[in-house]
């Protein structure tokens, strides 16, 4: 996948409900107009104003980004069958960002449809390296994701991560990547870090993906 990715998607909130293009790099850029103001962020939980605050009648902001708010979107997610070939699903993906007075109302639900199936559990995954797991562990056997977050290359920082994206890749590093045992010391994942190549989201996916298998590195396997 190269260029940007357009996302159809649906805003809602207390004003009303519309349909919005979510558009995305696939790593650490994603914006949408929203009633004539563009927002733009690395996450869908950190979209704040691009030109100034707008009005506060218009939208519930917390330090810049919106809030009060539900963000729906799909976007295309590969899943690779033993012996049969890679086929298209879509993942439908739905945030609820919570009023600033209640921050711990935020909710994350995946679903993948596939073949007249769907994967995923309608309750709140938390962010997407646990819901794809979620959804990973629901397929058919034989049946894996195509993405970075089950790629043999990529990896999260020990110190944590948000909601998406931050998935370190590190395919310009495979020989020292496939040497990773852990967090600390020479083959710690902290002794390689810069070396990775990019930032990616979980759902990204580049022409040298490679099914994640033995090798670990520090995050373990998938699922």
């Amino acid at each position: 996948m190269t260029g940007l990715q357009h996302w159809p998607g649906r805003y809602t909130d207390r004003h009303g409900s519309q349909e919005v293009v979510f558009e995305s790099d696939g790593r650490e850029l994603i914006r949408t107009t929203i009633r004539g103001v563009l927002f733009e962020g690395d996450s869908m939980d950190t979209l704040g104003a691009q030109a100034g605050e707008p009005p506060a009648a218009m939208f519930r902001l917390h330090d810049g980004d919106l809030r009060s708010c539900l963000l729906q979107w799909r976007l295309p997610l590969s899943v690779e069958f033993a012996g049969q070939g890679v086929r298209e699903g879509m993942l439908h993906c739905a945030l609820r960002l919570p009023d600033p007075a209640a921050p711990d109302g935020q909710s994350l639900v995946l679903t993948l449809r596939l073949d007249g199936r769907e994967y995923g559990s309608p309750d709140d995954c938390g962010d997407f390296e646990e819901g794809l797991y979620a959804i990973q562990r629901e397929l058919p056997p034989g049946a894996r994701l195509k993405a970075c977050i089950a790629c043999a290359w990529s990896d999260y920082n020990p110190v944590g991560h948000g909601l998406m994206a931050g998935l370190a890749c590190f395919r310009d590093a495979k020989d020292r990547y496939r040497q990773v045992d852990g967090k600390q010391g020479p083959r710690g994942i902290f002794a390689i870090w810069k070396a990775h190549t990019e930032l990616v989201q979980e759902t990204w996916l580049c022409g040298r993906f490679e099914p994640r298998a033995t090798h670990t590195g520090y995050r373990g396997s998938f699922p």
